[in-house]
């Protein structure tokens, strides 16, 4: 894809967008893995730990991106990042985070990394569907949205909890690139285009639409419950 293209910045956009809003949480994973840390070792285990988590993110969605070219797999994806999306929507466990901080700044790290790992596999899906098959534009969308994330995702994280339109939008995204990933698998996509105009936006917005519905719906069913439950 030609970094003149609109569609290559429209394609980074979505990348940075994806990130912010399933990386929310990372910040904190950080902060509570280096909370017993002497505060001379505490810039160091985050640093170390950013980057640890920051190669690994890297090498997991090249590869998931390489495994998207194959049949059947970007319909599977699309699946996965459909309920990802829908997941986005729901309530909170209320468990939260059940990170182990470390006294020692290798142990630290080595939380991070791990924690990272675990928590970002729905971002590799939802990334490597954004990215398109272009290395050069999922290495470039990366490069933008992890520093941006690192040093700015506790203010996302109080926008998301003021606004909770923001995570309304971020799970249509998710539905919208699920949707124009799953048509344009090498198994459909020979007919799909021919069958349906503009296939790809239209299943997007179908993709986005089912999403935010069907994500709403279950959030209201789960308040209903537990309403009653208080009751």
């Amino acid at each position: 894809m030609d970094i003149s293209s609109p569609d290559f910045w429209v394609a980074v956009l979505q990348i940075i967008a994806i990130d912010i809003v399933l990386s929310g949480d990372n910040a904190v994973v950080i902060a509570l893995a280096c909370r017993n840390l002497p505060p001379a070792q505490r810039k160091k285990g985050i640093l170390w730990g950013v980057g640890g988590a920051i190669g690994l993110r890297v090498v997991l969605t090249a590869f998931a991106a390489a495994l998207l070219g194959y049949p059947y797999l970007k319909l599977i994806g699309g699946v996965l990042l459909v309920w990802i999306g829908i997941k986005l929507l729901l309530p909170e466990p209320p468990e939260g985070h059940d990170i182990q901080a470390s006294d020692k700044l290798w142990g630290a790290v080595k939380t991070i990394i791990v924690a990272d790992f675990v928590m970002s596999l729905d971002n590799v899906i939802g990334v490597a569907a954004a990215a398109k098959g272009s290395l050069a534009l999922l290495l470039f969308g990366l490069a933008v949205s992890i520093p941006l994330i690192v040093w700015t995702s506790q203010l996302f994280l109080k926008l998301m909890e003021r606004f909770p339109i923001v995570i309304t939008l971020g799970a249509g995204l998710l539905g919208y690139v699920a949707g124009g990933m799953m048509v344009s698998d090498v198994a459909i996509r020979d007919w799909a285009p021919a069958a349906i105009p503009d296939a790809t936006h239209l299943a997007g917005a179908i993709g986005a639409v089912l999403v935010v519905a069907v994500g709403s719906w279950l959030a209201w069913r789960a308040a209903a419950r537990e309403e009653r439950t208080v009751l």
